[in-house]
């Protein structure tokens, strides 16, 4: 039997305590939204090379079917979300900003919608080197938020010697409750996946890493793992970004991944407890991933909860649907930290989709409210940085347009931003911001910043 522990210390330096706002979803059981319409399906909805399209204009889709191969090694395929016939594939709006090519499916309304593709097999008597390519035909990419194709961290690593697997059901952002909920209600799902992860990495252990404001879904989890099973499960403190990977790794296992590097690096694996929970889930049915569970929440929202949305389904649709006004709201997709405002209703919600938050328009901040101040050197942003980096001189240096200096001399890239900087600046300063901005602009102009 797993055990479940306490760790005395549990937490990493610095972070933020920000309102978690959990109660309002965390005790709702998942429930299954309606199908729509029609399907607006991106071709890109992981890291890497977008998925190229195999159907045509006009031709009958079944829901479960493969309508998009893998292009490539880092790349997924896409499969149909729904029963119905391919309206077009052409350039759609997309979350991300710019239009994105999309296989657009009108959708049988009269249709049961059940899977229609899926070949059983058997797991236990896989090769462990034939696991990373099943999971790559389920079209996973990690549900945490990174979308990163689950197959490429989860293969045998032949750099490093992988020995533990760590499982995320931190969930640190706050108002998110999917992950709680997939503990809860899918804890079989989810230790039968951790099973084929230990089994296609090779690592001798896994712990399952949970914030002590989700002591429920661990108690839940530790009853449940056999006597046979490497597997623990570990309460950790709750902090904002405990769900972050070096976070996490420094909080369960007292290690620190090297500047630039990753997990691998120390002989470890980390992986999102949806991830996992939907790849034990697909996997022993040969299906591919065709939608997930969101949170959708916030103060405009009647009916808050976590439901089950075929990919491709609009936020219109969505907030629709749950009877939520959507002419006068702030809308954001994922957390309030790291999430994005939408500057439009008809974009899809896609495999990096954990939430809607939708917030009265009052209530949202507004710039000619909370106007920007001059940085006081009050070092909040310093104290509050998980990375211990400086925001507060990287603030300083993007104002100056210095990127290239913030990025070679400043360790930028080491800011993967949780947005605790912002968060704790008394001069509302937008640096999270500005550091997307040097990000991209370095990204961009290599040549000009060597």
């Amino acid at each position: 039997m797993g055990l479940l522990s306490w760790l005395k210390e549990g937490t990493f330096s610095h972070g933020v305590h920000p309102s978690y706002h959990k109660a309002e979803t965390q005790s709702k059981a998942i429930r299954r939204l309606p199908f729509p319409s029609q399907l607006i399906v991106p071709l890109s909805q992981h890291i890497g090379a977008p998925a190229k399209a195999i159907v045509t204009p006009g031709q009958e889709v079944f829901r479960g079917q493969v309508i998009a191969e893998a292009n490539g090694f880092v790349s997924v395929p896409i499969h149909a979300p729904a029963t119905g016939r391919v309206k077009d594939i052409c350039l759609m709006p997309s979350a991300k900003g710019p239009h994105q090519m999309s296989i657009i499916i009108d959708v049988y309304r009269a249709d049961t919608q059940e899977v229609m593709y899926g070949l059983e097999q058997d797991m236990e008597k896989m090769p462990r080197e034939n696991i990373s390519k099943a999971i790559q035909a389920t079209g996973m990419a990690g549900l945490g938020g990174a979308a990163f194709p689950t197959h490429v961290k989860l293969q045998e690593n032949k750099d490093y010697d992988i020995h533990t697997l760590v499982v995320n059901g931190c969930e640190c952002e706050p108002y998110l409750t999917t992950d709680h909920r997939v503990m809860v209600e899918q804890p079989e799902d989810l230790l039968r996946g951790i099973r084929y992860a230990l089994r296609a990495t090779g690592a001798e252990k896994a712990i399952i890493g949970i914030e002590d404001n989700k002591a429920d879904a661990a108690k839940i989890l530790q009853e449940k793992i056999h006597d046979d099973d490497p597997i623990s499960v570990k309460l950790v403190r709750t902090k904002y970004p405990q769900g972050a990977e070096k976070m996490l790794l420094k909080s369960l296992l007292n290690v620190e991944v090297p500047r630039g590097g990753l997990p691998a690096q120390v002989g470890v694996v980390v992986d999102n407890v949806g991830t996992l929970a939907q790849l034990g889930y697909l996997l022993p049915r040969g299906e591919g991933l065709i939608e997930r569970v969101i949170t959708i929440t916030g103060t405009a929202v009647k009916n808050p909860g976590n439901y089950t949305v075929p990919f491709g389904t609009t936020i219109r649709f969505v907030l629709e649907a749950l009877d939520i006004d959507v002419d006068h709201d702030k809308i954001i997709l994922g957390g309030p930290m790291m999430g994005a405002s939408v500057a439009s209703l008809d974009v899809p919600i896609t495999k990096g989709t954990s939430g809607i938050l939708v917030f009265h328009e009052r209530e949202a901040i507004c710039d000619n409210e909370h106007p920007q101040y001059p940085c006081i050197k009050c070092a909040r942003c310093v104290q509050a940085c998980p990375m211990h980096l400086n925001p507060a001189h990287l603030g300083w240096l993007a104002e100056n347009r210095e990127y290239a200096e913030m990025a070679d001399n400043f360790n930028l890239r080491d800011c993967f931003e949780c947005g605790c900087c912002s968060f704790v600046c008394p001069s509302n300063i937008p640096l999270v911001q500005h550091f997307r901005v040097a990000k991209a602009y370095n990204l961009k102009n290599p040549q000009e910043v060597a």
